[in-house]
């Protein structure tokens, strides 16, 4: 597949440099940026962060668990 972009000029002669600097050519630093740019996931918090995951509770606390004999049981949705 051929795909042919306008670049602005500073875009055209930063990755013209940046090419030079790596010693590849432009083509494959330009398939290289596309490749990583499609593989990763954008900005999409995927995990907790390490304060939540670190996090240990209060000692003198009661467990969740020890409540679930007085959860209610969920009622089955009336679908006619």
């Amino acid at each position: 597949m051929q795909i042919m972009l306008d670049l602005p000029q500073d875009l055209e002669q930063d990755l013209i440099r940046q090419a030079a600097q790596s010693n590849i050519p432009l083509q494959t630093l330009i398939l290289e940026a596309l490749r990583q740019l499609t593989q990763t996931t954008p900005n999409i918090v995927d995990k907790w962060s390490d304060t939540v995951l670190s996090y240990e509770g209060m000692p003198d606390f009661p467990a969740f668990e020890s409540y679930r004999s007085e959860l209610l049981t969920p009622s089955e949705p009336e679908l006619f």
